[in-house]
């Protein structure tokens, strides 16, 4: 039984507040397997009623049972933020504890809750006596205590991590390993033996290979499971398979383990301090220059260790969060490589349905762009580009002509062999459900109807991966290797083919040429592209910017110039006989209409003649202000019969108006029951 020694130092003023019995284990594996210490510190609570408190007034607070101490939060140690609060309120009269360096692992910590506990005179109580803070030589000796705790979990904390350094730089420290890799009998990292596994983890990376992106593996495995290793739960342990994800690709490729390196210390915890002053521990990763211990070829690996660093570069050349520009599937061949020359900036790309632009999105967000940023559409400088390095890469057409064909047939062995392996994992399974069928009793039907119904779920599982394989193995045509040589004579037309992508082109393109920069005036058509190889030497090409719409069907000067001459004196249909005559063209191609003379006029306000009458001819509105009547008017008895016109030039009506003309419309007026007898009266000649 523990004995806790009385001391005068109770008072009765302690014992009319309540005495709190604060239990705290660091882990839930210690309150798991420690069990002798929860009931311990449980039974300070008798000790408590031994020294005068009533059993009313002994509260325990066990809520951070399995929490560390290390944990200032308030929400994290729930338990200890309601002690603090109930002593700074004067309620507590003591505090009860095995020891006082369990309040928290921080000495700060525990110093200030010594503070309050001196200012509102709650005693503390543990195993070794009764401390009464007001006094100075027990403020001292819990003080002492407090560093003594700290240096000790201190030089505790120090022999671990350096028991577990040496055993890492050994190589001997044993991590959960990776999918792919097992521990044989001696303890030493094996590759999985598991064939299926293998193959899965080698063609992912082989894939990554091929299509330089995360993305693009996932694409690869559609379709097919992927393995996995439980690391906790029932399946702890296990391998477990599944569709492959894109984080789970991202983790493969990073891992050191699979180039056959023994890593350790690759992460750091760090503690900070928020601006709330709550103290959070974060889990960052360090850069691999500062992993503090790596260990070369201390197993076999799946790829080498300049294959891993390579796939680290092109994952962080992939990385558009920092600033990269990957090649991508738009139709743009300098995507991410085109830069301004007037304002220095990438040139973003924009595709519309009339063609894609480069374009200084950026400087226009960010309010620098100069009047040289113009946006430029992408066909100008990609010609131009592609027929330069058409013409460098001459010399190595054949060889990557044959390098290609090497990848098809490798990328199409890799497939054949996986289905393969899952054929013969099905063709095991189903044997090994055949054999536990027979095995089993007739009479025992329970068992015999479910192991056979296994059989044939292993049996259908087997068809499926048969015919899987039959169709991988069915016979395709593919080119000959003299095929392949004889096109890769020929580049432009592989570059152009169909069969092409457009992200091949890409990086082809990005294997030679390093940037581009395109400096355009604030005016004018002209730009200047430059070109700056991989190999450091650089280019300077002039070249003009393709008319526009507007400008392609645009009226030539001289056929608004003869226009505007003739205008005058001849109507649309001549005006167009002259224009063909003289063997122009209209801006839409073909010869002059009596329709595109009209637009001329339209267009640059030439004015039409003052009229194209004949004689004692006069138009429309000449006849309605004559009789003080609408043109409206004129156009119902024009179309009722009752005056005749000729349509003439420029689509106008010409009516021939002798006496007779003008007395008979005198009488159409007089007579109609529509107009207004004012109107009546003036056309008449009288007055209103």
């Amino acid at each position: 039984m523990l004995v806790v020694r009385a001391s005068a130092k109770i008072t009765g003023s302690h014992l009319e507040r309540v005495a709190v019995v604060y239990l705290r284990q660091s882990s839930p594996r210690q309150v798991r397997e420690n069990f002798r210490s929860t009931e311990r510190q449980y039974a300070l609570a008798e000790e408590a009623a031994r020294l005068g408190w009533e059993s009313e007034r002994i509260v325990v607070v066990d809520g951070d049972l399995g929490i560390s101490g290390r944990f200032s939060d308030a929400q994290a140690r729930k338990g200890y933020a309601q002690l603090v609060a109930r002593v700074c309120v004067g309620e507590v009269g003591a505090i009860l504890g095995l020891e006082v360096s369990r309040l928290a692992r921080s000495n700060a910590e525990t110093q200030r809750l010594l503070e309050f506990c001196a200012l509102t005179d709650t005693l503390v109580i543990d195993t070794h006596g009764v401390y009464d803070l007001k006094d100075f030589n027990d403020r001292l000796l819990l003080g002492l205590k407090g560093q003594m705790s700290e240096a000790e979990l201190h030089m505790i904390t120090s022999r671990l991590q350096g028991a577990k350094r040496a055993a890492a730089e050994r190589g001997e420290l044993r991590f959960p390993l990776p999918v792919g890799y097992v521990h044989d009998q001696e303890g030493e990292t094996i590759i999985d033996p598991d064939q299926e596994v293998q193959a899965a983890l080698r063609d992912l990376f082989a894939a990554f290979v091929q299509t330089g992106s995360a993305y693009g593996v996932v694409g690869a495995f559609k379709g097919r499971r992927f393995p996995k290793r439980a690391y906790g739960g029932a399946w702890a342990g296990e391998v477990r398979w599944g569709e492959l994800t894109h984080p789970r690709v991202l983790a493969v490729l990073s891992n050191a383990c699979y180039a056959g390196a023994y890593v350790f210390g690759r992460y750091r915890s760090r503690r900070t301090v928020r601006p709330d002053g709550t103290i959070t521990t974060t889990v960052t990763e360090l850069p691999r220059p500062e992993w503090p211990v790596v260990i070369h070829d201390h197993h076999q690996g799946y790829i080498s260790w300049e294959q891993y660093l390579a796939n680290e570069q092109r994952l962080r050349a992939n990385d558009t969060r920092g600033g990269q520009r990957p090649a991508r599937e738009g139709g743009a061949l300098c995507q991410g490589i085109v830069r301004c020359g007037s304002c220095g900036r990438s040139m973003c790309t924009r595709y519309q349905h009339a063609g894609g632009y480069y374009e200084c999105t950026h400087s226009r967000a960010d309010h620098i762009a100069t009047p040289g940023c113009r946006s430029v559409k992408t066909t100008v400088v990609d010609e131009l580009v592609v027929r330069r390095l058409l013409d460098a890469l001459a010399p190595q057409e054949i060889a990557l002509a044959l390098a290609a064909a090497d990848e098809v047939a490798d990328r199409r062995a890799r497939s054949t062999r996986a289905v393969e392996l899952r054929v013969e994992r099905a063709r095991y399974e189903a044997i090994r459900a055949e054999r536990a069928f027979h095995a089993c009793e007739p009479e025992n039907r329970l068992v015999a109807r479910s192991l056979e119904t296994r059989w044939e779920q292993k049996l259908r599982e087997l068809a499926e991966a048969e015919a899987e394989l039959a169709a991988q193995n069915k016979p395709v045509s593919e080119p000959s290797r003299e095929q392949l040589e004889a096109l890769a004579r020929e580049l432009p037309k592989l570059w152009a083919a169909a069969s092409t992508a457009q992200r091949d082109r890409k990086r082809l393109l990005r294997a030679m040429i390093a940037d581009i920069t395109i400096t355009s005036k604030p005016t004018g058509a002209e730009l200047q592209v430059g070109i700056r190889w991989r190999s450091g030497a650089t280019e300077q090409h002039t070249v003009e910017r393709p008319q526009t719409r507007q400008e392609v069907i645009r009226t030539p000067a001289e056929a608004i110039e003869l226009t505007r001459r003739l205008a005058a004196t001849h109507s649309n249909a001549q005006i167009a006989e002259q224009l063909n005559a003289a063997g122009l063209e209209a801006g839409t191609g073909g010869s002059f209409k009596a329709e595109h003379v009209q637009w001329i006029r339209w267009r640059h306000k030439i004015p039409y003649p003052a009229s194209y009458a004949h004689g004692d001819e006069v138009t429309v509105h000449q006849v309605a202000e004559r009789f003080s009547i609408s043109d409206g008017t004129v156009y119902a008895w024009i179309e009722t019969g009752k005056l005749t016109a000729r349509r003439g030039p420029a689509n106008r009506l010409y009516i021939p108006f002798p006496p007779q003309v003008e007395r008979q419309c005198r009488r159409l007026v007089t007579n109609s029951v529509h107009l207004p007898t004012e109107t009546k009266i003036r056309s008449a000649g009288g007055a209103v």
